[in-house]
């Protein structure tokens, strides 16, 4: 059971949630979008959502760094795997406390507004609560490795993700012994990018990029509002 959620699963939701992402890009277009809720009501959104998405994209792209980047460069910096343990813990407690914050008001929103929750899809709703549920495991490591700071527990994490992408066959080995906490964080993480074409996540990968050849100038023209009494005389005519 190890070695399939932590050496073949990985593959598995990988590989859906780039043929997905893709997929659903060529052939539903009109559905990439986030689907904003903003004009159904603004109370809450701003604050929550600045909260939640700075706090989660520091997570992201701190668990991007720290996991694929391969040891000898941190062991070619001078950053010790302690040192990189502390950086960890205080980085990513403080951003997944702000995420969780902002996520929590998004959700309560997104809940317990009836309008809101009308114009919601499950996967809508859904999504959120999984991200919520992965915070608050990401949280609960933290305690976990208040009691391993001289690293170890985090070169075996970044072993076996280097080791999923190397396709090394013992990759799962590597973090076979940890504890449940990180298994079930990791799994609840693969188990999000399984999901993610069919959510609106989609829009964090997209950047208007075609902005910057596209032909011409954009016009854009306003809507006079025309006069009962002029528009009723033209109709007449």
């Amino acid at each position: 059971m190890n070695h399939f959620l932590f050496g073949i699963y990985p593959y598995i939701a990988l590989g859906v949630g780039i043929m997905g992402t893709i997929a659903r890009y060529e052939r539903d277009p009109f559905t990439w979008k986030s689907s904003s809720s903003q004009l159904l009501r603004r109370r809450q959104l701003v604050i929550g959502s600045v909260l939640f998405h700075v706090g989660v994209l520091v997570i992201f792209f701190g668990h991007l760094v720290g996991l694929l980047t391969p040891i000898w460069v941190f062991d070619m910096l001078g950053v010790s795997h302690g040192a990189k343990q502390i950086l960890a813990v205080v980085a990513g407690g403080i951003a997944g406390v702000m995420a969780l914050i902002g996520g929590g008001m998004l959700f309560h929103r997104r809940w317990t507004d009836p309008r809101i929750r009308r114009n919601s899809s499950f996967w809508d709703i859904a999504i959120l609560g999984l991200l919520l549920a992965q915070l608050v495991l990401g949280l609960l490591t933290i305690f976990v490795s208040l009691q391993h700071l001289d690293g170890g527990e985090m070169v075996r994490f970044m072993a076996w993700a280097q080791g999923i992408f190397t396709f090394d066959p013992a990759a799962s080995d590597y973090v076979a012994d940890v504890a449940l906490i990180f298994k079930l964080h990791i799994f609840l993480g693969l188990t999000i990018i399984l999901v993610f074409p069919f959510t609106r996540l989609v829009h964090m990968i997209s950047a208007p990029i075609r902005y910057l050849w596209r032909p011409g100038y954009q016009v854009v023209r306003s809507r006079r509002q025309e006069p009962l009494a002029d528009r009723s005389a033209r109709q007449g005519k």
